[in-house]
């Protein structure tokens, strides 16, 4: 069982499917705001569909091509990160994340985004890491810009969501610039 302290107050735990009620149910409760950005929120509308992406999140964890953890703060689940995608071949680690709308502004995502990178840097020993976020996604924005990553690029189009194709900013940070901040 993989578990990550990051701190005091929040620590990152392999998703279980007996974390699926809980998961389903901070989906639920932010429905509408998560929906503005992330396009699988529609398509999460039974605890089973829940069930179905912790199953596919174990698999990927198991072949070693990625790893989705439940965000706990304060004991409680409130949210999921980790890595999409691990890249072995070229060493890189892309993060992907969400938090329940309640737990907003607390800093726990940065919190949670700082410890994912100087995991993938320091334990995996990836060379870079990458978060990528919608352009007007200005919250999530703001979580790599706060901890020194360096923006690379937009990719056109990237993503369709609700109605539309939205732009995304990709960030990066390399192993190299992590270790002098």
């Amino acid at each position: 069982m993989f578990t990550h302290k990051i701190n005091n107050e929040i620590e990152l735990k392999l998703l279980e499917i007996q974390d699926a009620e809980r998961i389903f149910t901070i989906t639920q409760e932010s429905r509408r705001y998560l929906r503005e950005w992330l396009p699988w929120v529609d398509f999460t509308k039974t605890l089973e569909d829940t069930k179905g992406f912790i199953k596919s999140t174990r698999q990927g964890f198991s072949e070693n091509k990625s790893l989705t953890t439940a965000i706990l703060y304060k004991n409680e689940i409130v949210g999921v990160a980790g890595y999409n995608q691990l890249d072995w071949s070229n060493k890189i680690a892309y993060i992907g994340y969400w938090l329940g709308e309640g737990y907003q502004g607390n800093g726990i995502m940065t919190e949670v985004a700082r410890g994912l990178t100087d995991y993938a840097i320091n334990t995996l020993k990836m060379n870079k890491v990458d978060i990528t976020a919608a352009e007007f996604n200005h919250k999530s924005r703001s979580i790599p810009q706060r901890i020194g990553f360096k923006e690379e690029g937009r990719l056109r189009q990237a993503e369709w969501i609700n109605d539309h194709y939205v732009d995304h900013i990709t960030y990066g940070m390399l192993a190299s610039e992590w270790k002098k901040l």
